[in-house]
């Protein structure tokens, strides 16, 4: 409803400026500070002073006085503030709020007819994902899921590094070392053990005498030089290593969950002779340049020229990652890209040059994340291999459970909970602490991942906000209206518990009133977070969610009231679970039924 009455308001205020003499191309339309219980304010009133001759207070009573309420959809009365107009709600967008919310799928907006490709994580298969690069698929998951409840048609892309240097090193090792001089793997997965040959190659190629380094880069140039010619032998070698490393990965980021709908595979565009025409179109360029024994693009306002053909003929990833996003706008509207800062430099050389070759940049959007760290001490790290993303999983899914132990120890020693019962909430309040304490912060801010904070109950964390829909989840199971569940649904448009209409009036205190104000919010929270791609909007939302939520339940029983007001407020609950359920999916993060 909130989108609804902005649309209105901003008509109703257009119109009330215009009979007034007022121009209207800015109407300063914000949420109002929190101790105003209005849904919209308008700061106009600073704008129009000078034009009007009088004081911004003033000019903000004219405006108030004359606009007309019955004429504008959900909007109660209007009121000033100082130099403010404050919009507030009407008993109709309280009804509506409440009627649309008992929809399992409250927050998705209707279809954009939009396509678009979010790619994200992309790491080299080079062995097991790194906590520090965890942001990635966190951030991309979560963005795509934001886009497709705001109605976009979304396809998650991994784009696989198959053709660079470190892949023919990983090859070469794999191909001359014998498994029996490499180090026991740290786990049961393919990606743990093959990257022992990778590093096995490094170590190598770093100590071995002189001659025998000349050989093994030989071969590994032999290996690069059959990849850019189309050698399919070479291609396969290649592919077997790659192949398996990747089934490891995506078990991990399955862990969090992180999936994709297609692994685009970098030779691919190399295999097709896209690539090669990229470079003959980029030759022809009036800023293309040979020099030091490479073609280059000297941009017009980029410092950092870009290397697209090395003197031997073979390109570059950058070279082959434009004819990926040329192909990439032949199939989708839009394209988003989640990278880390070390890569703004090559994100701004892509842009460039997708311009210079005629196409629209407007279509490609960049998301850039800074690192996530772990506090000294914060986990013990296997030598020389660092701390991978599994190991952060297992140590969050042991935390937690040992809070859930703690905490339902008297459950658990009833038997009200098993076994089956700890764990599943165990893994679902560790992996959500350690996604939601990533997601929540933006992305361009360092992240220092802290346990304490993360499992917090109390504090504003994933286990604080998951305890909000596990609360609802047992209100609802508790509750009994002729002896039974309360199934909810709309009657002719409004809220209903057991099929009987629900009157939104009876939700008349403050408490009620400001959780019904904060579900409203939801489907602007999706608009608005897809708009800028921030999900951290979302995760914010949660918490004033959880703490408009906790004041309602403190202060409005709800199993003990009277008939009419149980019914109201099992929907206000209802509408409270659905809402919080949505919000956490959006962010990738488990919403327990019991905790």
């Amino acid at each position: 409803m909130f989108l609804a009455m902005r649309t209105a308001v901003e008509e109703a205020l257009g119109e009330t400026l215009a009979e007034l003499g007022y121009p209207t191309d800015d109407l300063g339309i914000e949420r109002p500070p929190e101790d105003v219980d209005a849904v919209l304010a308008s700061s106009v009133a600073f704008r129009l002073a000078d034009r009007a001759g009088a004081p911004p207070p003033a000019v903000a009573n004219e405006i108030a006085e004359a606009f007309e309420t019955e004429t504008c959809a959900y909007v109660g009365r209007v009121e000033t503030r100082g130099p403010y107009v404050n919009v507030h709600p009407g008993e109709q967008y309280f009804a509506e709020t409440l009627a649309a919310s008992q929809d399992t799928q409250y927050g998705r907006l209707e279809p954009r007819d939009r396509r678009v490709v979010v790619e994200h994580t992309s790491a080299n298969p080079t062995g097991p994902v790194h906590v520090g690069r965890a942001r990635n698929p966190v951030i991309g998951d979560a963005l795509a899921r934001l886009l497709e409840y705001a109605g976009y048609e979304v396809k998650r892309h991994y784009y696989v590094n198959d053709a660079g240097r470190q892949i023919a090193t990983f090859t070469w090792a794999y191909e001359t070392f014998d498994e029996s001089e490499l180090p026991e793997p740290e786990r049961d997965s393919p990606e743990y053990d093959l990257v022992r040959y990778y590093r096995k190659g490094n170590t190598y190629l770093e100590a071995a005498d002189p001659a025998a380094v000349e050989t093994a880069e030989s071969e590994i140039q032999t290996i690069l030089q059959g990849l850019e010619e189309g050698d399919e032998a070479v291609y396969e070698r290649v592919s077997d290593v790659v192949e398996d490393v990747l089934a490891g990965m995506r078990e991990t980021l399955a862990r969090l969950p992180a999936e994709f709908d297609e692994f685009v595979k970098e030779t691919q565009f190399m295999r097709d002779g896209s690539t090669d025409d990229v470079v003959a179109r980029l030759k022809d360029s009036e800023w293309a340049v040979y020099e030091d024994e490479a073609w280059q693009l000297a941009f017009p306002d980029i410092d950092k020229n870009l290397v697209f053909l090395r003197a031997d003929g073979t390109s570059l990833y950058t070279t082959r990652d434009i004819a990926h996003h040329e192909w990439k706008f032949e199939h989708f509207d839009e394209a988003v890209t989640v990278l880390g800062e070390d890569h703004k430099l090559q994100a701004e050389q892509l842009r460039a040059t997708l311009g210079l070759l005629g196409h629209d940049t407007d279509r490609l959007s960049t998301v850039h994340y800074s690192w996530v760290n772990l506090p000294e001490g914060g986990m013990s790290t296997r030598e020389g291999t660092g701390i991978d993303l599994d190991d952060l999983l297992d140590e969050a899914i042991d935390r937690a459970r040992g809070e859930v132990e703690n905490r339902l120890g008297d459950r658990i020693r009833e038997d009200d909970l098993d076994e089956d019962d700890v764990e599943r909430i165990a893994h679902q309040v560790g992996i959500g602490a350690v996604r939601y304490d990533i997601v929540a912060q933006q992305p361009t801010k360092g992240i220092t991942f802290e346990w304490e904070r993360a499992l917090d109950f109390e504090a504003q964390s994933a286990p604080y906000v998951q305890y909000v829909h596990a609360r609802t989840c047992g209100i609802l199971e508790q509750s009994e209206l002729d002896g039974k569940h309360p199934e909810t649904g709309r009657v002719d448009g409004a809220a209903a518990v057991d099929g009987t209409a629900v009157d939104s009036e009876r939700l008349s205190s403050e408490a009620e009133r400001d959780l019904l104000r904060t579900i409203a919010r939801f489907p602007a929270v999706i608009d608005s977070g897809a708009d800028e791609l921030q999900p951290h909007v979302v995760a914010t939302y949660t918490r004033d969610l959880a703490d408009a939520f906790n004041v309602f339940y403190r202060e409005c029983p709800v199993l003990g009231a009277k008939a009419d007001t149980k019914r109201a407020r099992l929907a206000l609950v209802v509408a409270a679970k659905h809402t919080m359920a949505n919000a956490l999916d959006v962010l990738g993060v488990a919403a327990p039924e019991s905790m």
